[in-house]
Protein backbone atom coordinates (compact mmCIF):
# COMPACT_ATOMS: atom_id res chain seq x y z
CA UNK A 1 0.00 0.00 0.00
CA UNK A 2 0.94 3.16 -1.11
CA UNK A 3 2.39 6.04 1.79
CA UNK A 4 -0.04 8.91 2.36
CA UNK A 5 0.55 12.65 2.28
CA UNK A 6 -0.76 15.51 3.58
CA UNK A 7 -1.64 17.86 0.61
CA UNK A 8 -3.26 21.15 1.39
CA UNK A 9 -5.44 22.76 -1.50
CA UNK A 10 -5.66 26.39 -2.00
CA UNK A 11 -7.95 25.83 -4.62
CA UNK A 12 -10.50 23.95 -2.59
CA UNK A 13 -9.18 25.66 0.85
CA UNK A 14 -9.45 22.26 2.53
CA UNK A 15 -6.24 19.44 3.25
CA UNK A 16 -6.19 15.96 1.77
CA UNK A 17 -4.85 12.67 2.15
CA UNK A 18 -3.37 11.16 -0.96
CA UNK A 19 -0.92 8.27 -2.35
CA UNK A 20 2.89 9.65 -2.35
CA UNK A 21 3.71 10.21 -5.90
CA UNK A 22 0.84 11.59 -7.03
CA UNK A 23 1.11 13.90 -10.33
CA UNK A 24 -0.12 17.23 -9.94
CA UNK A 25 -2.73 16.68 -12.88
CA UNK A 26 -3.72 13.24 -11.03
CA UNK A 27 -4.43 15.24 -7.88
CA UNK A 28 -6.51 17.65 -9.82
CA UNK A 29 -8.62 14.66 -11.40
CA UNK A 30 -8.75 12.88 -8.21
CA UNK A 31 -10.09 15.99 -6.02
CA UNK A 32 -12.36 17.08 -8.90
CA UNK A 33 -11.21 20.61 -9.01
CA UNK A 34 -12.43 22.63 -11.89
CA UNK A 35 -12.01 26.13 -13.15
CA UNK A 36 -13.30 29.10 -15.87
CA UNK A 37 -10.70 27.77 -17.64
CA UNK A 38 -7.97 25.02 -18.00
CA UNK A 39 -5.27 24.23 -15.33
CA UNK A 40 -1.91 24.89 -16.83
CA UNK A 41 0.29 24.34 -14.41
CA UNK A 42 0.56 24.84 -9.99
CA UNK A 43 2.61 26.39 -7.62
CA UNK A 44 3.89 23.72 -5.13
CA UNK A 45 5.15 25.17 -1.75
CA UNK A 46 5.58 28.43 -3.97
CA UNK A 47 7.65 27.07 -6.57
CA UNK A 48 5.61 26.90 -9.86
CA UNK A 49 5.45 23.02 -11.34
CA UNK A 50 4.25 21.77 -14.28
CA UNK A 51 1.20 19.32 -14.31
CA UNK A 52 3.17 16.13 -14.57
CA UNK A 53 5.47 16.69 -11.36
CA UNK A 54 5.01 13.74 -9.02
CA UNK A 55 4.73 15.41 -4.94
CA UNK A 56 6.05 12.78 -2.36
CA UNK A 57 5.95 15.01 0.38
CA UNK A 58 3.78 17.45 2.28
CA UNK A 59 2.70 20.43 0.10
CA UNK A 60 0.70 23.20 -0.31
CA UNK A 61 -0.52 23.00 -3.94
CA UNK A 62 -2.27 26.10 -5.95
CA UNK A 63 -3.36 25.07 -9.48
CA UNK A 64 -3.41 28.81 -12.04
CA UNK A 65 -4.55 28.96 -15.54
CA UNK A 66 -4.24 31.64 -18.10
CA UNK A 67 -5.78 34.81 -16.09
CA UNK A 68 -2.61 35.12 -13.77
CA UNK A 69 0.66 36.22 -15.31
CA UNK A 70 2.89 33.04 -14.57
CA UNK A 71 -0.31 30.85 -16.54
CA UNK A 72 -0.47 32.94 -19.56
CA UNK A 73 3.40 32.60 -19.49
CA UNK A 74 2.90 28.70 -19.67
CA UNK A 75 0.95 29.00 -22.49
CA UNK A 76 3.01 31.42 -23.93
CA UNK A 77 5.88 28.98 -24.39
CA UNK A 78 3.48 26.16 -25.09
CA UNK A 79 2.29 27.89 -28.17
CA UNK A 80 5.61 29.14 -29.32
CA UNK A 81 7.10 25.34 -28.89
CA UNK A 82 4.04 24.13 -31.05
CA UNK A 83 4.82 27.27 -33.72
CA UNK A 84 8.21 26.05 -34.01
CA UNK A 85 7.48 22.36 -34.60
CA UNK A 86 4.88 23.61 -37.06
CA UNK A 87 7.45 25.56 -38.77
CA UNK A 88 10.06 22.80 -38.67
CA UNK A 89 7.78 19.65 -39.85
CA UNK A 90 6.85 21.73 -43.45
CA UNK A 91 10.24 24.18 -43.45
CA UNK A 92 12.68 21.61 -41.71
CA UNK A 93 15.76 23.90 -43.56
CA UNK A 94 13.99 27.40 -42.17
CA UNK A 95 14.68 28.28 -39.12
CA UNK A 96 11.67 30.49 -36.97
CA UNK A 97 12.67 33.00 -34.90
CA UNK A 98 10.18 34.70 -32.48
CA UNK A 99 11.10 38.75 -32.17
CA UNK A 100 9.32 40.31 -29.77
CA UNK A 101 5.87 41.06 -28.30
CA UNK A 102 2.99 43.38 -30.48
CA UNK A 103 -0.41 44.21 -28.42
CA UNK A 104 -1.50 42.50 -25.26
CA UNK A 105 -1.09 39.32 -26.05
CA UNK A 106 0.57 39.08 -30.11
CA UNK A 107 4.46 37.87 -30.85
CA UNK A 108 5.82 39.16 -34.28
CA UNK A 109 7.82 36.08 -35.77
CA UNK A 110 9.70 35.68 -38.71
CA UNK A 111 11.19 32.84 -40.51
CA UNK A 112 14.78 32.58 -42.30
CA UNK A 113 14.97 32.50 -45.89
CA UNK A 114 11.13 32.96 -46.46
CA UNK A 115 10.93 36.82 -46.12
CA UNK A 116 8.44 38.30 -46.98
CA UNK A 117 6.20 34.44 -45.68
CA UNK A 118 3.60 33.93 -48.66
CA UNK A 119 0.11 34.29 -47.68
CA UNK A 120 -0.03 30.07 -48.57
CA UNK A 121 3.05 29.60 -46.02
CA UNK A 122 1.29 30.86 -43.36
CA UNK A 123 -2.05 29.32 -43.69
CA UNK A 124 0.06 25.84 -44.18
CA UNK A 125 1.96 26.83 -40.64
CA UNK A 126 -1.74 27.47 -38.91
CA UNK A 127 -3.25 23.92 -40.24
CA UNK A 128 -0.38 22.41 -38.59
CA UNK A 129 -0.72 23.80 -35.36
CA UNK A 130 -4.36 22.66 -35.47
CA UNK A 131 -3.13 19.54 -36.10
CA UNK A 132 -0.89 19.09 -33.39
CA UNK A 133 -3.16 20.60 -31.05
CA UNK A 134 -5.89 18.16 -32.20
CA UNK A 135 -4.03 15.51 -31.45
CA UNK A 136 -2.69 16.16 -28.03
CA UNK A 137 0.78 15.22 -27.90
CA UNK A 138 2.45 15.21 -24.82
CA UNK A 139 5.28 17.83 -24.31
CA UNK A 140 8.10 16.25 -21.96
CA UNK A 141 10.50 17.86 -20.13
CA UNK A 142 13.55 16.25 -17.92
CA UNK A 143 17.44 16.88 -16.67
CA UNK A 144 20.31 15.32 -18.76
CA UNK A 145 24.00 14.94 -19.49
CA UNK A 146 24.85 18.58 -20.79
CA UNK A 147 26.93 16.50 -23.09
CA UNK A 148 23.86 14.58 -24.33
CA UNK A 149 21.59 18.02 -24.70
CA UNK A 150 24.23 19.16 -26.92
CA UNK A 151 24.43 16.60 -29.21
CA UNK A 152 20.84 16.87 -29.31
CA UNK A 153 20.73 20.54 -30.53
CA UNK A 154 23.56 19.70 -32.99
CA UNK A 155 21.84 17.03 -34.72
CA UNK A 156 18.95 19.66 -35.46
CA UNK A 157 21.69 22.99 -36.17
CA UNK A 158 20.21 25.13 -33.04
CA UNK A 159 23.39 26.98 -33.24
CA UNK A 160 21.51 29.65 -30.71
CA UNK A 161 20.96 27.05 -28.17
CA UNK A 162 24.72 25.74 -27.87
CA UNK A 163 26.04 28.88 -27.88
CA UNK A 164 24.18 29.44 -24.35
CA UNK A 165 25.04 25.91 -22.78
CA UNK A 166 28.82 26.91 -24.07
CA UNK A 167 28.86 29.68 -22.45
CA UNK A 168 26.89 28.73 -18.71
CA UNK A 169 28.55 25.11 -18.29
CA UNK A 170 26.13 22.94 -15.97
CA UNK A 171 26.85 18.87 -16.05
CA UNK A 172 23.13 18.28 -16.44
CA UNK A 173 20.50 20.83 -18.47
CA UNK A 174 16.61 20.72 -18.71
CA UNK A 175 15.49 19.82 -22.11
CA UNK A 176 11.86 19.73 -23.47
CA UNK A 177 10.83 17.52 -25.92
CA UNK A 178 7.51 17.62 -28.64
CA UNK A 179 7.56 14.46 -30.24
CA UNK A 180 11.70 14.37 -31.71
CA UNK A 181 11.91 18.44 -31.39
CA UNK A 182 13.99 19.60 -28.53
CA UNK A 183 13.68 23.18 -27.12
CA UNK A 184 14.76 25.01 -24.04
CA UNK A 185 12.74 27.36 -22.11
CA UNK A 186 13.21 28.77 -18.34
CA UNK A 187 10.02 27.86 -17.03
CA UNK A 188 7.22 25.49 -17.04
CA UNK A 189 5.26 24.08 -19.81
CA UNK A 190 1.56 23.08 -20.77
CA UNK A 191 1.68 18.85 -20.22
CA UNK A 192 0.80 18.66 -23.84
CA UNK A 193 -0.51 20.71 -27.14
CA UNK A 194 -4.35 20.35 -25.98
CA UNK A 195 -3.78 22.58 -23.74
CA UNK A 196 -3.19 26.06 -25.72
CA UNK A 197 -6.04 25.70 -28.27
CA UNK A 198 -6.99 29.58 -29.58
CA UNK A 199 -4.74 31.76 -31.39
CA UNK A 200 -4.61 32.96 -34.51
CA UNK A 201 -1.93 34.14 -37.43
CA UNK A 202 -2.28 37.23 -39.08
CA UNK A 203 0.64 38.49 -41.92
CA UNK A 204 2.66 41.53 -40.60
CA UNK A 205 5.42 43.29 -42.62
CA UNK A 206 7.86 40.30 -43.58
CA UNK A 207 6.56 37.64 -41.23
CA UNK A 208 3.63 37.22 -39.17
CA UNK A 209 1.87 38.12 -35.75
CA UNK A 210 0.64 35.01 -33.16
CA UNK A 211 -2.14 36.58 -31.56
CA UNK A 212 -3.25 34.40 -28.26
CA UNK A 213 -6.14 35.02 -25.73
CA UNK A 214 -5.54 38.11 -23.57
CA UNK A 215 -4.94 37.23 -19.89
CA UNK A 216 -7.62 39.53 -18.62
CA UNK A 217 -10.12 38.19 -20.75
CA UNK A 218 -9.11 34.45 -21.92
CA UNK A 219 -12.22 34.29 -24.22
CA UNK A 220 -11.15 36.90 -26.32
CA UNK A 221 -8.25 37.01 -28.82
CA UNK A 222 -7.15 40.14 -29.72
CA UNK A 223 -7.79 41.40 -33.38
CA UNK A 224 -5.52 43.64 -36.30
CA UNK A 225 -2.93 44.56 -34.04
CA UNK A 226 -1.30 47.91 -36.06
CA UNK A 227 1.44 49.16 -33.45
CA UNK A 228 3.74 50.82 -36.31
CA UNK A 229 6.03 53.01 -34.20
CA UNK A 230 6.33 50.05 -31.10
CA UNK A 231 7.24 47.85 -34.36
CA UNK A 232 9.52 50.23 -35.91
CA UNK A 233 11.58 50.69 -32.70
CA UNK A 234 11.95 46.60 -32.18
CA UNK A 235 12.84 46.35 -35.63
CA UNK A 236 15.51 49.07 -35.23
CA UNK A 237 17.00 47.71 -32.38
CA UNK A 238 17.31 44.16 -33.01
CA UNK A 239 18.57 44.96 -36.71
CA UNK A 240 21.16 46.51 -34.31
CA UNK A 241 21.85 43.83 -31.96
CA UNK A 242 22.40 41.95 -34.89
CA UNK A 243 25.21 44.03 -36.29
CA UNK A 244 26.89 43.72 -33.40
CA UNK A 245 26.95 40.48 -33.08
CA UNK A 246 24.14 39.90 -29.94
CA UNK A 247 21.06 39.05 -31.08
CA UNK A 248 20.64 36.18 -28.32
CA UNK A 249 22.22 35.49 -24.72
CA UNK A 250 24.59 32.95 -25.71
CA UNK A 251 26.32 35.53 -28.30
CA UNK A 252 26.23 38.10 -25.69
CA UNK A 253 28.21 35.80 -22.80
CA UNK A 254 30.79 34.66 -25.43
CA UNK A 255 31.33 38.49 -26.28
CA UNK A 256 32.28 39.32 -22.32
CA UNK A 257 34.02 35.77 -22.06
CA UNK A 258 35.96 37.15 -24.04
CA UNK A 259 36.56 40.56 -22.43
CA UNK A 260 34.50 42.45 -24.80
CA UNK A 261 31.95 43.69 -22.25
CA UNK A 262 33.59 47.41 -22.14
CA UNK A 263 33.23 47.84 -26.13
CA UNK A 264 29.79 46.83 -25.55
CA UNK A 265 29.19 49.29 -23.04
CA UNK A 266 30.68 51.98 -24.87
CA UNK A 267 28.75 51.24 -28.20
CA UNK A 268 25.28 50.72 -26.27
CA UNK A 269 25.71 54.07 -24.42
CA UNK A 270 26.67 56.08 -27.49
CA UNK A 271 23.72 54.40 -29.58
CA UNK A 272 21.29 56.08 -26.47
CA UNK A 273 23.41 59.28 -26.97
CA UNK A 274 22.74 59.50 -30.54
CA UNK A 275 18.96 58.33 -30.30
CA UNK A 276 18.74 61.42 -27.99
CA UNK A 277 20.61 63.85 -29.40
CA UNK A 278 17.69 63.23 -32.80
CA UNK A 279 15.00 63.15 -30.33
CA UNK A 280 16.29 66.87 -29.02
CA UNK A 281 16.25 67.90 -32.80
CA UNK A 282 12.55 66.88 -33.14
CA UNK A 283 11.44 69.23 -30.07
CA UNK A 284 13.29 71.96 -31.28
CA UNK A 285 11.86 72.01 -34.73
CA UNK A 286 8.52 71.54 -33.55
CA UNK A 287 8.66 74.28 -30.78
CA UNK A 288 10.69 76.12 -34.02
CA UNK A 289 7.17 75.55 -35.92
CA UNK A 290 4.56 74.81 -34.02
CA UNK A 291 5.28 76.65 -30.40
CA UNK A 292 5.86 73.36 -28.42
CA UNK A 293 6.33 74.11 -24.88
CA UNK A 294 5.66 71.44 -23.34
CA UNK A 295 7.08 68.14 -23.58
CA UNK A 296 5.10 64.62 -21.95
CA UNK A 297 7.48 61.61 -21.26
CA UNK A 298 5.19 58.40 -20.40
CA UNK A 299 6.48 54.81 -19.98
CA UNK A 300 5.67 51.58 -17.51
CA UNK A 301 7.52 51.36 -14.24
CA UNK A 302 11.08 51.51 -14.32
CA UNK A 303 11.85 52.33 -18.07
CA UNK A 304 13.93 55.28 -17.58
CA UNK A 305 11.85 58.07 -17.60
CA UNK A 306 13.67 60.33 -15.14
CA UNK A 307 16.92 59.55 -16.41
CA UNK A 308 15.49 59.88 -19.95
CA UNK A 309 14.49 63.27 -19.24
CA UNK A 310 17.27 64.26 -17.45
CA UNK A 311 19.34 63.25 -20.65
CA UNK A 312 17.42 65.07 -22.79
CA UNK A 313 17.73 68.04 -21.24
CA UNK A 314 21.50 68.51 -21.99
CA UNK A 315 20.36 67.85 -25.32
CA UNK A 316 17.78 70.69 -25.53
CA UNK A 317 20.23 73.19 -23.83
CA UNK A 318 22.77 72.35 -27.05
CA UNK A 319 20.26 73.61 -28.94
CA UNK A 320 19.32 76.66 -26.97
CA UNK A 321 16.67 75.94 -25.18
CA UNK A 322 16.07 75.88 -21.32
CA UNK A 323 14.54 72.83 -19.95
CA UNK A 324 12.58 72.46 -16.63
CA UNK A 325 12.13 68.99 -15.28
CA UNK A 326 8.46 67.90 -13.41
CA UNK A 327 8.24 64.64 -12.32
CA UNK A 328 4.71 63.27 -12.18
CA UNK A 329 5.24 61.02 -9.20
CA UNK A 330 5.68 64.31 -7.04
CA UNK A 331 1.81 65.11 -7.96
CA UNK A 332 0.98 61.72 -6.09
CA UNK A 333 -1.73 62.64 -3.51
CA UNK A 334 -0.59 61.80 0.24
CA UNK A 335 -0.80 58.03 0.84
CA UNK A 336 -3.91 57.67 3.04
CA UNK A 337 -5.56 59.74 0.30
CA UNK A 338 -4.47 57.28 -2.54
CA UNK A 339 -7.02 55.11 -4.74
CA UNK A 340 -7.03 51.22 -3.71
CA UNK A 341 -7.56 48.44 -6.44
CA UNK A 342 -9.54 45.94 -6.33
CA UNK A 343 -7.76 43.61 -3.82
CA UNK A 344 -7.58 46.78 -1.18
CA UNK A 345 -3.92 47.60 -2.00
CA UNK A 346 -3.16 51.30 -2.85
CA UNK A 347 -3.12 51.72 -6.45
CA UNK A 348 -0.28 54.00 -7.41
CA UNK A 349 -1.00 53.49 -11.32
CA UNK A 350 -4.31 54.66 -11.43
CA UNK A 351 -4.64 58.71 -13.09
CA UNK A 352 -6.70 59.56 -9.74
CA UNK A 353 -3.34 58.66 -7.66
CA UNK A 354 -2.14 62.20 -9.02
CA UNK A 355 -3.56 65.46 -7.90
CA UNK A 356 -4.63 66.80 -11.16
CA UNK A 357 -6.18 69.52 -10.28
CA UNK A 358 -2.79 71.23 -8.27
CA UNK A 359 -1.15 69.70 -11.69
CA UNK A 360 -3.15 71.50 -13.75
CA UNK A 361 -3.35 74.93 -11.57
CA UNK A 362 0.53 74.54 -11.59
CA UNK A 363 0.94 74.26 -15.62
CA UNK A 364 -1.21 77.45 -16.35
CA UNK A 365 0.63 79.66 -14.02
CA UNK A 366 4.01 78.53 -14.91
CA UNK A 367 2.42 79.38 -18.79
CA UNK A 368 1.39 82.57 -17.28
CA UNK A 369 5.37 83.25 -15.97
CA UNK A 370 4.40 83.17 -12.67
CA UNK A 371 6.60 81.15 -9.90
CA UNK A 372 5.67 77.77 -8.90
CA UNK A 373 6.56 75.51 -5.50
CA UNK A 374 6.77 72.49 -6.46
CA UNK A 375 6.13 69.58 -4.47
CA UNK A 376 8.34 66.64 -3.68
CA UNK A 377 6.68 62.82 -3.10
CA UNK A 378 8.74 61.26 -0.30
CA UNK A 379 8.24 57.47 -1.16
CA UNK A 380 9.42 56.05 2.33
CA UNK A 381 6.50 58.51 4.17
CA UNK A 382 4.22 58.22 1.71
CA UNK A 383 3.90 62.58 1.93
CA UNK A 384 4.29 65.36 -0.30
CA UNK A 385 7.10 68.32 0.58
CA UNK A 386 8.09 71.29 -0.79
CA UNK A 387 11.03 72.55 -2.63
CA UNK A 388 13.03 75.00 -1.51
CA UNK A 389 13.63 77.08 -5.57
CA UNK A 390 10.45 77.60 -7.09
CA UNK A 391 9.93 77.01 -10.59
CA UNK A 392 9.33 79.70 -13.50
CA UNK A 393 9.55 79.56 -16.94
CA UNK A 394 10.88 82.40 -19.41
CA UNK A 395 10.72 82.65 -22.84
CA UNK A 396 13.73 80.09 -23.59
CA UNK A 397 11.87 77.65 -21.87
CA UNK A 398 10.65 74.53 -22.39
CA UNK A 399 8.36 72.13 -19.72
CA UNK A 400 9.29 68.59 -19.09
CA UNK A 401 6.78 66.42 -17.72
CA UNK A 402 7.53 62.63 -17.25
CA UNK A 403 5.29 60.19 -15.62
CA UNK A 404 3.48 57.05 -16.44
CA UNK A 405 0.37 58.71 -17.53
CA UNK A 406 2.11 61.58 -19.38
CA UNK A 407 0.15 60.63 -22.77
CA UNK A 408 -3.21 60.08 -21.29
CA UNK A 409 -5.28 63.80 -22.72
CA UNK A 410 -6.96 63.42 -19.53
CA UNK A 411 -3.74 64.84 -17.71
CA UNK A 412 -3.30 68.12 -19.87
CA UNK A 413 -6.83 68.91 -21.32
CA UNK A 414 -6.11 72.31 -21.33
CA UNK A 415 -2.93 72.32 -23.23
CA UNK A 416 -3.88 71.76 -27.16
CA UNK A 417 -2.08 69.44 -28.74
CA UNK A 418 -0.22 71.45 -31.00
CA UNK A 419 1.55 72.30 -28.11
CA UNK A 420 2.75 68.89 -26.76
CA UNK A 421 5.26 67.08 -27.73
CA UNK A 422 4.62 63.42 -26.55
CA UNK A 423 7.32 60.70 -26.23
CA UNK A 424 6.94 56.90 -24.86
CA UNK A 425 9.72 55.48 -22.88
CA UNK A 426 10.27 52.19 -22.32
CA UNK A 427 12.58 49.01 -22.09
CA UNK A 428 11.95 47.26 -25.01
CA UNK A 429 14.74 44.38 -24.69
CA UNK A 430 16.15 43.45 -28.16
CA UNK A 431 18.81 40.39 -26.92
CA UNK A 432 16.77 37.27 -26.74
CA UNK A 433 17.58 34.08 -25.10
CA UNK A 434 17.67 32.31 -28.32
CA UNK A 435 15.59 32.54 -31.61
CA UNK A 436 12.00 31.42 -29.70
CA UNK A 437 12.74 32.51 -26.66
CA UNK A 438 12.11 36.45 -26.11
CA UNK A 439 13.23 37.59 -23.10
CA UNK A 440 9.59 39.88 -21.89
CA UNK A 441 10.68 43.54 -21.07
CA UNK A 442 8.02 43.29 -18.06
CA UNK A 443 11.16 40.76 -16.27
CA UNK A 444 13.84 43.27 -17.67
CA UNK A 445 11.81 45.87 -15.58
CA UNK A 446 11.35 44.20 -12.80
CA UNK A 447 15.18 43.67 -12.44
CA UNK A 448 15.75 47.00 -12.71
CA UNK A 449 12.66 48.02 -10.28
CA UNK A 450 13.82 45.41 -7.46
CA UNK A 451 17.32 47.08 -7.81
CA UNK A 452 16.52 50.97 -7.24
CA UNK A 453 13.69 50.18 -4.80
CA UNK A 454 15.77 48.10 -2.43
CA UNK A 455 18.25 51.02 -2.77
CA UNK A 456 16.37 54.06 -2.72
CA UNK A 457 12.82 53.62 -1.38
CA UNK A 458 13.48 51.15 1.47
CA UNK A 459 11.32 48.23 -0.47
CA UNK A 460 12.81 45.21 0.03
CA UNK A 461 12.01 42.66 -2.66
CA UNK A 462 9.27 40.28 -1.34
CA UNK A 463 7.37 44.24 -0.65
CA UNK A 464 8.35 44.86 -4.87
CA UNK A 465 7.38 41.12 -6.27
CA UNK A 466 4.04 41.92 -4.08
CA UNK A 467 3.04 45.00 -5.82
CA UNK A 468 4.14 43.74 -9.57
CA UNK A 469 1.29 41.90 -10.83
CA UNK A 470 -1.14 45.48 -9.40
CA UNK A 471 1.94 47.89 -11.08
CA UNK A 472 1.11 45.19 -14.59
CA UNK A 473 -2.67 45.71 -14.27
CA UNK A 474 -2.26 49.08 -13.63
CA UNK A 475 0.02 49.51 -17.07
CA UNK A 476 -2.73 47.54 -19.23
CA UNK A 477 -5.13 49.53 -18.02
CA UNK A 478 -3.65 53.17 -18.45
CA UNK A 479 -0.58 53.25 -19.82
CA UNK A 480 -0.35 50.59 -23.16
CA UNK A 481 -3.98 52.10 -24.21
CA UNK A 482 -1.73 55.46 -24.93
CA UNK A 483 1.48 54.02 -26.25
CA UNK A 484 0.81 55.09 -30.08
CA UNK A 485 -0.02 58.21 -29.35
CA UNK A 486 3.44 59.40 -28.90
CA UNK A 487 5.02 61.78 -31.45
CA UNK A 488 8.34 59.64 -31.16
CA UNK A 489 9.61 56.26 -28.93
CA UNK A 490 12.78 55.57 -26.99
CA UNK A 491 14.36 52.23 -26.02
CA UNK A 492 15.70 52.32 -22.78
CA UNK A 493 16.97 49.20 -22.93
CA UNK A 494 20.74 48.70 -22.95
CA UNK A 495 21.43 45.15 -24.62
CA UNK A 496 24.45 44.53 -21.63
CA UNK A 497 22.00 45.46 -18.57
CA UNK A 498 20.95 42.38 -17.47
CA UNK A 499 24.24 40.96 -17.14
CA UNK A 500 25.01 43.96 -14.94
CA UNK A 501 21.55 43.62 -13.07
CA UNK A 502 22.71 40.29 -12.12
CA UNK A 503 25.04 41.03 -9.46
CA UNK A 504 22.46 43.60 -7.71
CA UNK A 505 18.90 41.58 -8.32
CA UNK A 506 20.72 38.04 -7.01
CA UNK A 507 21.09 38.62 -3.17
CA UNK A 508 17.75 40.76 -3.30
CA UNK A 509 15.84 37.67 -4.26
CA UNK A 510 17.15 35.19 -2.44
CA UNK A 511 15.86 37.26 0.62
CA UNK A 512 12.48 35.87 -0.37
CA UNK A 513 11.61 33.43 2.05
CA UNK A 514 10.25 30.30 0.63
CA UNK A 515 7.17 30.53 2.65
CA UNK A 516 5.43 33.40 0.85
CA UNK A 517 3.57 33.73 -2.36
CA UNK A 518 6.00 35.86 -4.22
CA UNK A 519 9.02 32.94 -3.61
CA UNK A 520 8.16 31.13 -7.02
CA UNK A 521 8.53 34.55 -8.79
CA UNK A 522 12.03 35.18 -6.86
CA UNK A 523 12.92 31.30 -7.73
CA UNK A 524 12.30 32.14 -11.84
CA UNK A 525 13.92 35.19 -11.75
CA UNK A 526 16.82 34.10 -10.40
CA UNK A 527 16.74 30.92 -13.00
CA UNK A 528 16.43 33.63 -15.75
CA UNK A 529 19.77 35.79 -14.10
CA UNK A 530 21.39 32.02 -14.28
CA UNK A 531 21.32 32.25 -17.98
CA UNK A 532 23.90 35.37 -18.07
CA UNK A 533 27.42 35.72 -17.57
CA UNK A 534 27.71 38.80 -14.92
CA UNK A 535 29.56 42.45 -16.15
CA UNK A 536 30.60 44.99 -13.36
CA UNK A 537 29.53 47.80 -13.60
CA UNK A 538 33.26 50.08 -13.36
CA UNK A 539 32.95 51.14 -16.98
CA UNK A 540 29.20 52.28 -16.68
CA UNK A 541 29.71 55.69 -17.00
CA UNK A 542 27.53 58.28 -14.42
CA UNK A 543 25.43 59.74 -17.18
CA UNK A 544 23.90 56.25 -18.06
CA UNK A 545 20.22 55.57 -17.68
CA UNK A 546 21.39 52.35 -15.82
CA UNK A 547 22.75 54.31 -12.91
CA UNK A 548 18.78 55.13 -12.27
CA UNK A 549 18.52 51.92 -10.87
CA UNK A 550 22.36 50.86 -9.43
CA UNK A 551 23.79 53.75 -7.81
CA UNK A 552 26.26 56.23 -8.94
CA UNK A 553 24.74 58.47 -11.37
CA UNK A 554 25.61 61.78 -11.52
CA UNK A 555 21.72 62.97 -12.01
CA UNK A 556 19.96 64.26 -8.89
CA UNK A 557 16.88 62.60 -8.35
Amino acid sequence: MSDLIQVICDNLDRTVEVPAGITLQELREQLQIEGPYRFLAAYVNNRIKELNFRIYTPSTVRFIDMTSFEGIRVYQRTISFILQKAVHDLFPNNTLHIRHSMGASGFYCEISGLNPLPEQHLEAIREQMQRLIAQDIPIRSGKMLTSTVRKIYEGFGMDDKIALLDSRPRLYSKLSTLEELPGYFYGALAPSTGYTPTFELHPYYNGFVITLPMRTNPARVQQNIHQEKMFDIFHTYQSWVKIMGVPTVGQLNSKVLAGDASELIKIAEAFHENKLAQIAAQIEQANRERGVRLVLISGPSSSGKTTFAKRLGVQLRILGLQPVLISLDDYFVERTQTPRDENGEYDYEALEAIDLKQFNDHLQRLERGESVEIPRYDFITGTRQWHDNPLKLDENSLLIVEGIHGLNPALTPIVPDSRKFKIYVSCFTSVALDNVSRIATSDNRLLRRLTRDYRTRGSDALATLSRWESVRRGEEKHIFPYQENADVMFNSSLFYEISVLRRFAEPILREVPNTMPEYGEARRMLKFLDNFIPIAPDEIPPTSLLREFIGGSSFKY
